[in-house]
């Protein structure tokens, strides 16, 4: 999995660690301090960090095998980003009543939370 990735379930999921597996996992990710560079911040050994890493990342995967939320997510993203993409081919058609459909579709999918 890529950090990318990681980020995501770290948003959704982050609040289902332990706080040390969110510093770890912040300090990782968010501010890309090595390993030994979080050791040094967090006072433990760098093994001690790899260990929480690992678990954290774990349970992130695990939380989105079971709820899906970040894979709706996206899916809802591109899906929103289609139908707002097709709209705007539709956006200056010869015939009004498809150009005031286009305007009730783009905001319906305005109102797609993601």
């Amino acid at each position: 999995m890529d950090a990318v990735e990681m980020l995501l379930l770290f948003d959704y999921y982050g609040d289902m660690l332990t706080e040390r597996q969110r510093m770890c996992l912040d300090l990782r990710y968010n501010q890309d301090l090595s390993l030994a560079e979080i050791a040094d911040e967090l006072g433990v050994s760098r093994q001690g960090v790899h260990d929480n890493i690992i678990r954290a990342e774990a349970h992130l995967q695990k939380m989105e095998a079971k709820t899906g939320c970040v894979r709706r997510c996206l899916q809802s993203r591109i899906a929103k980003q289609t139908i707002l993409s097709v709209a705007a081919e539709l956006e200056n058609h010869s015939d009004p009543a498809v150009r005031a459909a286009v305007g009730r579709i783009v905001a319906a999918a305005g109102s797609i939370e993601e």
